[in-house]
């Protein structure tokens, strides 16, 4: 049985939480002991209706305040397949944690208030969707209760949802539009008596018919090492292994591969899943490989294909969201982290920031303020092996962390690159 993974977007009160809770209901996903807490929590709080989004709302500050501050990650099941939803917070200065629930779903699901229409939160999900190559997002008007479930509401806000895909969106992208009223599960896992104009299918509907794709295992293989394992035992003296995570593509047993940054070649003698022997590591497995030769090799190394071909750049140009309060500037010096490798990067130029209101480009800022979205050139202390994120995205995102702090300060992805 597959995984569809969900990562969830919206601004506050847009009903994330409840969208979520009723898609748990009405699939029989909660148990009885965790429905009658739910009913008992929401009769404490005065509430004359039971309150869904406290399914999803685990930490008390989220529960006395009525939102969402961390990621969840939600787990429930339909006979079709498996779901992994991310519940991202909707507050602008969470936006970082969007980010990150973002970056291993299939699926964006944005809300929408009917009431509010298109926001600055509702462009800046989309645009950040769209820049982590997310392929389905559906749209998901809700609160359609509170706006008389008015049809013209609704074709209004696909309009002008419509007119920001074809700015930021991309070839192949996949943009649904469903309206909801997550309170009653209007048109979540049941078609809606109150709404008998919308004729497509349910939101579940929908998402158990989205063919689920590993893109990153017909990518070209990339292996970064982790670990040098050693046992230094007598069952096995000379055992020297290589573990880590296939990020992209595949290795097999007998195959060549070059060894970054030595460009050493070696054949793979054999790759262990689980302490159990196997012919071939596929992308996303935790693996321990073996070669043939004896290679001096580090932590923060990588295995790649002799045939799938490979750079190693000196400096990045790449698209970054900043994610701190205090203000990148060109000349700052950072670390940036590449999987296992960490090098010293130096902020060249500020080439472009986003202006999220028009969705255009301008050079005219020249300093990223917390929330900010645009382009940079990176010199590197030492080389790394990346892949452009469009190619290859496992390969071709990294994350900047300020050297004195050693805060998290933006997520980035790979444009363009050069060797110099």
């Amino acid at each position: 049985m597959d995984i569809l993974r969900i990562s969830t977007a919206g601004s506050v009160d847009d009903g994330k939480s409840t969208l979520i809770g009723r898609l748990l209901f009405d699939t029989r996903s909660i148990t009885d002991d965790k429905w009658e807490a739910i009913k008992t929590t929401s009769k404490r709080k005065g509430l004359d209706f039971t309150d869904l989004s406290l399914l999803t709302d685990g930490l008390i500050a989220e529960r006395e305040q009525g939102i969402t501050i961390d990621v969840a990650h939600i787990y429930f099941s339909t006979p079709r397949r498996k779901y992994i939803i991310m519940d991202s917070p909707g507050h602008v200065e969470y936006t970082r944690n969007m980010i990150t629930g973002a970056s291993n779903a299939s699926v964006s699901m944005i809300l929408v208030d009917a009431r509010k229409g298109v926001i600055e939160q509702t462009k800046r999900h989309f645009y950040i969707a769209s820049l982590l190559r997310i392929k389905h997002v559906v749209v998901c008007i809700n609160k359609m209760d509170l706006v008389n479930y008015n049809i013209s509401v609704f074709e209004d806000i696909k309009r002008d949802f419509e007119a920001i895909a074809a700015k930021v969106g991309f070839e192949g992208q996949e943009v649904k539009f469903i309206p909801l009223g997550a309170k009653d599960g209007d048109n979540i896992v049941f078609s809606s008596a109150n709404m008998p104009w919308f004729k497509e299918k349910t939101l579940l509907e929908w998402l158990e018919n989205i063919p689920v794709t590993e893109n990153n295992k017909t990518a070209p293989a990339r292996f970064p090492v982790q670990y040098i394992v050693r046992p230094h035992s007598n069952g096995f003296h000379d055992f020297r292994g290589y573990a880590g995570k296939v990020e992209s593509g595949s290795f097999e047993k007998g195959e060549e591969v070059v060894i970054l940054p030595s460009l050493r070649t070696a054949i793979i003698k054999s790759v262990y899943i689980n302490n159990e022997e196997k012919d071939r590591a596929m992308a996303k497995e935790s693996v321990v490989i073996t070669l043939e030769n004896d290679i001096d090799i580090s932590r923060g190394d990588m295995l790649v294909k002799s045939r799938d071909g490979f750079k190693q750049w000196g400096e990045l140009k790449a698209t970054i969201c900043w994610m701190d309060e205090t203000p990148m500037i060109a000349g700052k010096m950072y670390w940036l982290q590449h999987g296992p490798n960490r090098v010293k990067a130096k902020v060249i130029a500020v080439n472009n920031i986003l202006d999220i209101h028009t969705l255009e480009t301008g050079t005219e800022k020249k300093s990223f303020q917390l929330n900010d979205i645009g382009e940079v050139a990176l010199k590197l202390a030492k080389p790394v092996f990346a892949d452009p994120y469009n190619d290859n995205p496992p390969n071709g995102s990294f994350i900047l962390i300020d050297e004195f702090s050693n805060n998290t300060v933006a997520v980035g992805f790979v444009r363009e690159a050069s060797s110099k």
